[in-house]
Parts: structure tokens; sequence; C-alpha cells
């Protein structure tokens, strides 16, 4: 490994505030791809252009929600969402914009990343009832 891909990912967390597993990977074992890819989401998502980050931070969660992505980068978003001062409900919000769109399984994934993260909790029922689980049943 370079010193100039070290440097880069060390860039890359700092400017993003996460990296993701492909990123550390590629940083290794193909720089100039990384860096390539890297340059669209720069122009697109981290230089300062006419959206706020805090606005393109809630369409990553929505879209990364619609988009079924792991839960984890789902998280990272949310996470940086949290550091740029954006409230847990904000974040929810959002992710509920994915309901009609998705649907409920999309819906489901966005809000149990999002209750990991913030640490939600819900109303238990007081009477004998099946657990759900976060299975698909709407």
């Amino acid at each position: 490994m370079s010193d100039a891909a070290q440097q880069y990912i060390d860039d890359m967390a700092t400017s993003r505030g996460y990296v993701l597993d492909y990123h550390k990977v590629m940083a290794k074992h193909d720089f100039d791809v990384l860096q390539a890819a890297n340059g669209v989401v720069k122009a697109a998502y981290l230089e300062q252009r006419t959206l706020d980050r805090k606005t393109k931070e809630l369409i990553f969660i929505v879209t990364l929600t619609v988009m079924r992505a792991s839960k984890g980068h789902i998280q990272s978003h949310i996470r940086v969402a949290l550091d740029l001062g954006l409230s847990p409900r904000e974040i929810l919000e959002a992710i509920e914009i994915s309901l009609p769109e998705a649907g409920i399984v999309a819906f489901q994934a966005g809000v149990e990343a999002w209750r990991e993260v913030t640490g939600a909790d819900g109303i238990e029922p007081t009477v004998t009832v099946h657990e759900g689980g976060s299975g698909s049943e709407a």
C-alpha cells in the first residue's frame, strides 16, 4: 500500500465522516478506480453547491433505503446526519418518504438502521402477542 493511498483514505474519512469497506479495499487494490469513482461523489455530494450537506445526507438516507443498501451503509449516513445537527425525528421523517415509493420492506430496513443508531425504542403491548421481529409484515 502506498503512502498516497493511505493519505487518500484518511482524507476521505475526514471529508465524509466515514469510509466504507469497499473504499478501503479499492485504495489497496485499485487506487486509480477509487479516485475516479470518488471524483464523481466529491462533485455531487461533498462539494458545496446549491444543496447544503444536511439536505444531501437526507437524500442519501432515503435513496439508500429505497435501494435496500446494507444497513451499515445507511447507518453511516444517519451518523453523519446526526453529526451535522439533524434531529433523529428529521431523519425518521426522511426515511418515511420511502414507504409509499419502495414499500414496507425497504421502509422497515431503514427504520431498523435508524433505530439502532439513535437507540430508539418502542411501546410494548401489554397483551399476549406473537413476536413479529423486524419482518416484512405490515
